[in-house]
């Protein structure tokens, strides 16, 4: 009879025990694109090089319609002028500018000119689904500062490409491809053909929902190391390292990006006694408040 009994029915202990993970195969004709390789160090650049300026600035955008808008900025700050003497000076300064955009959904154009005679303008363009054109170009009255550059994006299903063209007889391709969901591996070559100088680089790129780390070596003896942890939904934490192994320079930074409601909030200190901070702040619609500072610690 005891044959005949049947079992207990399983305890609630028994069904919380966790069951082993499988791994998950990963799908390699399935990988997803990556970024362009000029921006594997994009969440790096963000909390540790922003447009770094001394002073504070305006800048408000008045929308006339969906696609077309114009913007004003005034900035007001110090500004180094040349001299023999080996200390700094700085004059206080002010400068306006005034912009024009339009935005559509296969168009983008975009034009800046300063009281100083600075002229910017910058052209997106969706050739089609995968190609785009890309142009920027600045005009200026100081001799040999005026420059140009064309490039020709193509977006495959695991990986860009990208040709440029600037003046100066620049010529330069870059590609990368994705190899894991996570890992993207890329290479670049450039031609000077004013300076007389060719190079070759090659990239690496690891990322996640919580971490970014990228690796660059060239030709020219740079190598650039960063790497970038996400905190929470509002704070990330950057470092970068930087060796040039022919001038024997090194160069070590970290950074935080905080990210407020109406403000953002970056900083970050070198390995050569710079700190640097950098607050947006959103006043209202259209208008934005910038206050930047740069010193070093002696």
């Amino acid at each position: 009879m005891a044959g005949l009994v049947p079992p207990p029915p399983p305890t609630a202990a028994a069904d919380t025990i966790p069951k082993p993970k499988e791994d998950e195969k990963v799908d390699y004709l399935n990988l997803p694109c990556p970024i362009p390789y000029e921006e594997i160090h994009r969440e790096a650049l963000m909390s540790l090089k922003p447009e770094l300026f001394e002073g504070m600035r305006f800048d408000f955008t008045k929308g006339l319609n969906q696609r077309f808008s114009l913007s004003h900025s005034v900035f007001m700050g110090p500004t180094e002028v040349p001299s023999q003497s080996p200390e700094t000076i700085k004059i206080p300064t002010a400068h306006y500018e005034f912009g024009a955009n339009f935005i559509d959904p296969k168009l983008m154009l975009f034009g800046r000119i300063m009281t100083d005679g600075r002229l910017n303008a910058r052209v997106k363009c969706d050739l089609s689904e995968n190609l785009t054109l890309k142009a920027n170009s600045q005009l200026t009255n100081e001799p040999h500062m005026s420059h140009g550059m064309v490039n020709f994006d193509y977006k495959g299903k695991d990986y860009r490409s990208q040709f440029q063209l600037g003046n100066g007889a620049l010529f330069g391709a870059n590609y990368i491809q994705s190899v894991t969901p996570h890992l993207a591996l890329g290479g670049e070559v450039f031609w000077a053909g004013q300076h007389r100088k060719s190079g070759i680089g090659y990239a690496a790129r690891y990322n996640t929902e919580k971490m970014v780390a990228t690796g660059q070596v060239a030709s020219t003896g740079m190598v650039a190391l960063s790497y970038v942890q996400k905190v929470s939904d509002k704070v990330s934490l950057a470092s970068d390292f930087m060796y040039n192994y022919m001038s024997r320079d090194v160069t070590a930074s970290f950074g935080y990006d905080y990210i407020l409601r109406q403000c953002r909030l970056r900083g970050k200190i070198d390995s050569n006694g710079t700190v640097a901070a950098f607050l947006e702040e959103r006043l209202n619609m259209g208008l934005n408040f910038v206050l930047s500072a740069e010193g070093g610690i002696s």
